[in-house]
């Protein structure tokens, strides 16, 4: 449909500007001028539609917003669901064709992304609190003895490791053809994609807990020190002076054009214009004293965040102003989601719950005996989630096709 419309709209632009009809020599301009635009357009359409089709890092891109434009259907059932070795209290990633995640003693597994079968598993008898990330055919994770992993998507094969000084608790990003993971030791390592071998290293003064969030040539970086560090991707130095936030955080920032967010964990919620270098608001419940240790999801006009008392609260984008909250039964670890206008919250009381982006109702709920301790990654209106038992599951549209396997 949308290609219709831009190949109407092509067609409409060459009679306005020819006097709605063709001539002889113009004519053919237009159509060299309509196939290029629709060439483009295509090219366009094309690379959109692959975005939709991965999910390569934890919080759905580079700037950590965990937003997709995905609409998810309506009626969702389980199309696939397999059963791991351990808990899984990581996010999955999605890309080439499998869905990746590991669990907290050290394995690493592939899964078919349209069956849920097995493709390779490694393991390495540590653990994992981190979730993978992909890029470049390789998947990058780091393990609570402070290890960095490169492995082949394909074959699971290990293609490269490095040593940090602490426990990793978040994920790797991408800059060029470079990778940059944050450590409990303080510590921002930059590293070549292709070999390991270590390019540069950001010192902060305490434990960094979360994934580094990245916006041009800039990533930006909250850690138990209270500041909100920005590092120059090609340099490893320092860009201005670090943010003030008023207290620790373990929550991997979230980027929205020139905002950067991210709540603390002495319950406030910060909003920065980082081209500015200014705080644009600060929100924090009076009444009701928060805990925050997750991340936020943005959305053009809202921000969503979870509290561990247990509140899901929808913030205006421009000035903090809460619009709406939704009370679980119990917290969510989980950071919140959102696909569309839907805002997906995974709980530790074993529910799958999906509100309203613009006012906060129940819209559709799927409960578990276990927990959910991440959110889900959404990819081509497929829901991929795992929980305290070691179960992945696959969410979807169809439901003739669902079925369940076993990893042995």
């Amino acid at each position: 449909m949308k290609l219709v419309r831009l190949q109407i709209n092509a067609i409409q632009w060459c009679h306005q500007v020819h006097g709605g009809y063709y001539r002889q020599g113009v004519g053919s301009y237009c159509r060299f001028a309509l196939l290029l635009f629709l060439g483009l357009s295509s090219i366009q359409i094309i690379a959109s539609a692959q975005d939709l089709e991965q999910w390569y890092l934890p919080r759905g891109n580079s700037q950590s917003s965990g937003f997709t434009s995905v609409r998810m259907p309506e009626d969702l059932s389980i199309l696939w669901e397999t059963k791991l070795d351990e808990a899984i209290e990581t996010t999955p990633v999605v890309g080439f064709g499998q869905v990746f995640t590991a669990d907290v003693f050290g394995k690493i597994y592939a899964l078919d992304q349209d069956s849920g079968k097995l493709r390779w598993k490694r393991d390495y008898e540590t653990g994992f609190l981190s979730s993978p990330s992909l890029n470049d055919q390789k998947l990058i994770i780091g393990d609570v003895e402070g290890t960095v992993y490169a492995l082949d998507v394909e074959s699971g094969k290990e293609l490269w490791r490095a040593e940090t000084e602490g426990e990793i608790n978040g994920s790797a990003g991408f800059f060029e053809d470079s990778v940059v993971i944050a450590s409990q030791d303080g510590s921002l390592y930059c590293y070549d994609l292709a070999n390991g071998k270590q390019r540069w290293k950001y010192q902060t003064q305490d434990q960094v807990r979360c994934s580094p969030s990245i916006a041009g040539n800039r990533t930006f970086l909250g850690g138990c020190d209270g500041q909100l560090h920005q590092v120059d991707l090609r340099t490893g130095m320092t860009i201005g002076k670090p943010l003030p936030l008023g207290g620790p955080t373990g929550s991997t920032p979230a980027i929205s054009k020139s905002k950067v967010v991210i709540p603390i964990m002495d319950g406030a919620v910060i909003a920065f214009d980082w081209e500015k270098q200014e705080q644009v608001w600060l929100y924090q419940d009076i009444d009701r004293p928060m805990e925050y240790r997750s991340s936020a999801a943005i959305a053009d006009k809202l921000v969503v965040v979870s509290s561990q008392t247990k509140q899901v609260d929808a913030l205006a984008i421009d000035n903090g102003e809460l619009k709406w909250r939704y009370t679980l039964k119990r917290r969510a670890d989980a950071s919140p989601v959102i696909a569309d206008e839907d805002v997906w919250i995974a709980s530790t009381d074993g529910r799958l719950i999906r509100l309203s982006l613009n006012g906060g109702e129940e819209k559709w709920i799927y409960e578990i005996r276990g927990s959910f301790l991440a959110a889900p990654s959404i990819v081509g209106e497929r829901l991929f989630i795992g929980d305290d038992d070691g179960v992945m599951r696959c969410f979807g549209p169809s439901k003739s096709s669902s079925g369940s396997t076993s990893v042995e």
